[in-house]
């Protein structure tokens, strides 16, 4: 039987994160809803639950982690976590708070991905962005790749 998966996500500034999102949520049959679409109690409805969005001073969105902050207790639910960021290489460093509250509530998290994502972040609009033209055709491949690698590990 297929795993019931649900991708919850945050991505308002450029779509940067909602291109990865899409392309996870195609190879894990997943939904994708805003932590705004869904109450923190219905997760338990779903057996594999990613949370990402971009990073803005070295962390998940607010509203993700403040969302994170609301999840009833669980016991061993697996979950992921990924992002877009405009600095990458950092991936543990950005996803720590995260990790951390999904593991105080109960969750597995299982794998990880981040990638370079278009950035116009405070002073970085005033230069034009980073990272321009990101994600690109090879960072949807590679969250495909990561969503395969994901159904094989759960």
């Amino acid at each position: 039987m297929a795993m019931k998966s649900l991708i919850v996500l945050l991505s308002y500034h450029h779509k940067n994160t909602e291109k990865i999102a899409e392309a996870m949520a195609s190879i894990l049959d997943a939904e994708i809803k805003t932590p705004q679409q869904i109450d923190p109690g219905r997760l338990s409805e779903y057996d594999r639950v990613g949370f990402g969005s971009g990073i803005y001073l070295g962390q998940h969105h607010k509203v993700l982690l403040d969302f994170a902050d609301k999840l009833p207790q669980v016991t061993n639910k697996k979950a992921f976590i990924f992002s877009t960021s405009g600095q990458t290489g950092k991936t543990s460093k950005f996803h720590q708070r995260l990790k951390e509250k999904l593991q105080s509530k109960g969750y597995n998290v299982v794998a990880e991905f981040n990638c370079a994502g278009f950035g116009t972040f405070g002073a970085l609009k005033i230069v034009g962005g980073i990272k321009k033209g990101r994600p690109n055709a090879e960072d949807v491949k590679q969250a495909e790749i990561f969503a395969q690698n994901l159904m094989q590990k759960t």
